[in-house]
């Protein structure tokens, strides 16, 4: 099976050039091409593509925007193509593979496309049988009770910051920042994997980048297309992006 493969650029010469490397890649399948953010939005839903090579800014909508309207799962492997640095940071939050900076050469493209082959490849693996399912959940321990404590070094100084007193957490790149009211910590940690660790009565997930204490939460204000102002007791202004509406419960509304 071919990786299946889609360019969304609003410049023609940016994905002439593309088109022309990725040819020589026999193992992708070139399923189509994009020149605005709309028309991205519909071509990934139909085509379903497992690989996309996404620009950022453009018109209708910037790449941000195309991600924050799909709805699946799992998503694409993203690897954003910019020639602005200045997004970089975001485009991690949002769990893009990689982020080619133009102009770029073959050799970095050659190295980002070999990771995002590989990114596909274990997506594609072959999911167990029953009976193998069942003797690996045999094997698996107890779930661990949720943290109520997290350890954080810097400086040479090792902090217990107790859960209950974090605000919100936010994710960058490799690392997740940690917010109490008045001070906050850098821990090396995916949110993903602080998600699964954290008091699930305690804590909701409402963006791909944060993380909220539900006791913080002091009141929510409905935007468009369906996301929310997250306002906490300490002042601080989050979103609740739309792809996160079924958390709303969580937060007291019906």
């Amino acid at each position: 099976m071919k990786v299946r493969t889609l360019l969304v650029d609003d410049e023609e010469l940016a994905r002439e050039r593309l088109r022309r490397l990725l040819a020589e890649q026999p193992e992708l399948e070139l399923v189509g091409e994009c020149a605005d953010g709309r028309e991205a939005v519909a071509a990934i839903q139909k085509q379903a593509p497992d690989l996309i090579f996404l620009d950022i800014q453009m018109p209708e909508l910037d790449g941000f925007a195309v991600l924050d309207a799909l709805d699946l799962e799992p998503m694409p492997v993203i690897v954003f193509v910019t020639a602005h640095d200045k997004f970089a940071l975001r485009a991690f939050e949002v769990h893009a593979l990689d982020y080619l900076l133009k102009p770029f050469d073959r050799e970095r493209f050659e190295s980002c496309l070999r990771r995002a082959l590989d990114q596909v490849k274990r997506r594609e693996a072959p999911i167990p049988s029953q009976t193998q399912a069942a003797a690996t959940l045999a094997e698996v321990p107890a779930p661990a009770r949720p943290l109520e404590r997290l350890a954080v070094k810097a400086g040479g100084r090792i902090t217990i910051v107790k859960t209950t007193d974090i605000a919100w957490i936010q994710s960058a790149h490799n690392y997740i920042e940690i917010h109490e009211d008045k001070q906050s910590h850098l821990l090396r940690e995916t949110i993903s994997a602080i998600e699964e660790k954290l008091p699930p009565d305690k804590f909701v997930r409402i963006s791909r980048s944060v993380i909220v204490n539900v006791d913080r939460v002091k009141e929510l204000e409905p935007l468009f297309y369906g996301e929310y102002v997250v306002t906490l007791r300490n002042g601080t202004k989050l979103t609740l992006s739309r792809r996160y509406r079924d958390k709303l419960p969580r937060l007291g509304v019906g």
